[in-house]
């Protein structure tokens, strides 16, 4: 049910218990909002991390209002059995800790339990982006093997669902394990096919961080 009618529930609702007397209705009609309310604050949190993401490596600083947002929409998703969305909502408050605050032991409870809603629910999207951030806890650990296979599920999870440049994005990953474990030439060889996917989709970032690999390696 889209946001628009939630809303109109609610005004119908309004109208029975004015006009009839019947309040019946209201308390679903509570239970909309509150699924827009949740709606409204995942979103407003992801429009400030992406603001940080774009500024990250300059003078990026974190926004008291992101991690607010996202524990409300946690809350208020949880409190309507709304398990897809608790999953995205954990996710975030997990993609805060580790990319925001470099914080992974915060962030991994969080990433954990949003990937395995996500997997019940059968939300490919979150889950892809769950596996990403657990590979790159397990990358910073030295855990190569563990971090390979969690990019590699995310990037079929993501191919699956049509988001090419986050299957590149992943591949820079999968590079730096390569090159970690001593396998240059395939390292490489990824970069190379990373950047063949991410310049024809205007991945302009991704193609920075392949360019910068590829200077590292």
């Amino acid at each position: 049910m889209s946001a628009e009618d939630r809303i109109e529930r609610v005004r119908e609702a309004c109208e029975q218990a004015v006009y009839s007397g019947d309040t019946g209705a209201l308390t679903e009609a509570e239970r909309a909002l509150d699924a827009v309310e949740a709606d409204v604050a995942l979103a407003r949190g992801k429009i400030l991390h992406a603001r940080y993401q774009a500024a990250a490596g300059s003078s990026a600083a974190e926004d008291p209002a992101e991690l607010p947002l996202f524990e409300r929409a946690l809350r208020l998703y949880r409190a309507l059995g709304d398990t897809r969305g608790e999953a995205e909502a954990l996710f975030w408050i997990g993609c805060l800790h580790q990319f925001v605050r470099r914080d992974d032991e915060a962030a991994l409870p969080h990433l954990e339990r949003s990937c395995r809603l996500a997997a019940e629910t059968g939300d490919h999207r979150t889950r892809a982006e769950a596996l990403r951030h657990l590979g790159i806890a397990a990358h910073a650990a030295g855990r190569w093997d563990e971090a390979r296979e969690q990019l590699e599920e995310s990037s079929r999870l993501r191919r699956e669902i049509g988001n090419l440049p986050g299957v590149a994005s992943n591949m820079v990953g999968l590079a730096y394990i390569a090159a970690a474990q001593g396998r240059r030439a395939e390292a490489l060889a990824t970069l190379d096919e990373a950047y063949a996917i991410a310049r024809p989709h205007g991945a302009h970032a991704t193609v920075r961080h392949i360019e910068q690999a590829r200077t590292q390696m």
